[in-house]
């Protein structure tokens, strides 16, 4: 079998980032614990998390998601079969990219999650207040205490995304190798121009995030049908427009034509996209989670990937 193995600096990863945001939100501890399971039987080694997940549930603080994964590894003990990714700088308790905030937040994630090391840590917001020179510098700081692997970026301007990239190379200190940006088939501009253009000038790879934009690019929202989602709403807004009609008609036609599933196809569109190394998706059940590990198994072909281009425009 070939080698599908992506590279993001010096780590090795599966093209389809398991997305942790579900952990101590929509799934429980034992759900969790199936869906990580499931997912590295599958071939799958990436996952992506964040501090403030999931804060926003009532009675939740942040953490959870991180917490959850924490106690998954150790009771798997698989820490170094598994490439950790997790997000800082917007949990309640360390909001900000300031030098202090960023050391405490990543001494939390660690705690949290039971490692000595981060794989890739991002920003998971940028600070304008905070000038790059800072945030590089604290980051380079925990790279060397070894608490880091690899670095990337979310949420960023390509100003400040430059600004941070050519102070890390003048100076010497560790840089970014990834970004992770708001980029589906239904939400292109939030990634394509500037962004991506900076992107591919330095060499980042793209993990991109809402892959299957809440949910709707899996093909369960349809005109007059109810979904029982925690994302419901955000996802059946994309009904309303035409091009999220001719997205979902168009995936419909690929899929069928080579007999995928609609998300399968969602995905590999994005994969196929210069600088995307693998796409974030998030499954709450083991049961949606095969359309998400098929995703590197199906190439697009240039036809394909331009009819729906045509369609998302």
């Amino acid at each position: 079998m070939a080698d599908i193995t992506k590279k993001i600096g010096d780590l090795d990863v599966f093209p389809l980032s398991l997305g942790g945001n579900v952990f101590g939100w929509t799934a429980d501890r034992d759900a969790s614990f199936a869906v990580l399971d499931a997912y590295l039987e599958g071939g799958g080694d990436f996952v992506d998390t964040a501090d403030v997940y999931s804060a926003w549930v009532p009675g939740n603080k942040g953490g959870e998601s991180e917490e959850i994964i924490g106690e998954w590894l150790a009771a798997r003990r698989n820490r170094d079969d598994v490439v950790i990714a997790t997000k800082g700088g917007h949990h309640p308790e360390h909001t900000g990219l300031s030098a202090p905030v960023l050391k405490a937040a990543v001494d939390a994630s660690l705690r949290r999650l039971g490692t000595d090391h981060i794989d890739l840590y991002y920003t998971h917001f940028d600070d304008p207040d905070v000038p790059v020179e800072e945030i590089m510098t604290a980051l380079d700081e925990l790279v060397r205490a070894g608490k880091i692997r690899q670095l990337g970026a979310s949420n960023i301007s390509p100003e400040r995304l430059a600004a941070s990239m050519d102070f890390a190379e003048r100076e010497g200190k560790a840089r970014y190798v990834a970004l992770q940006p708001h980029y589906n088939l239904v939400s292109r501009d939030t990634y394509e121009g500037d962004l991506q253009d900076t992107a591919a000038r330095y060499g980042l790879a793209a993990v991109p995030y809402y892959g299957l934009a809440s949910g709707f690019l899996t093909g369960k929202y349809r005109p007059g049908q109810q979904v029982d989602s925690a994302r419901a709403q955000g996802a059946a807004k994309y009904l309303e427009s035409e091009r999220g009609r001719k997205v979902l008609a168009t995936l419909d036609d690929v899929a069928k034509e080579r007999a995928a599933a609609v998300p399968t196809v969602a995905l590999a569109w994005l994969a196929a996209k210069p600088t995307v190394v693998a796409p974030i998706a998030s499954a709450r059940t083991v049961e949606q989670l095969p359309p998400l590990l098929a995703v590197p198994g199906l190439e697009l072909s240039e036809a394909e990937v331009a009819a729906l281009d045509e369609a998302s425009a």
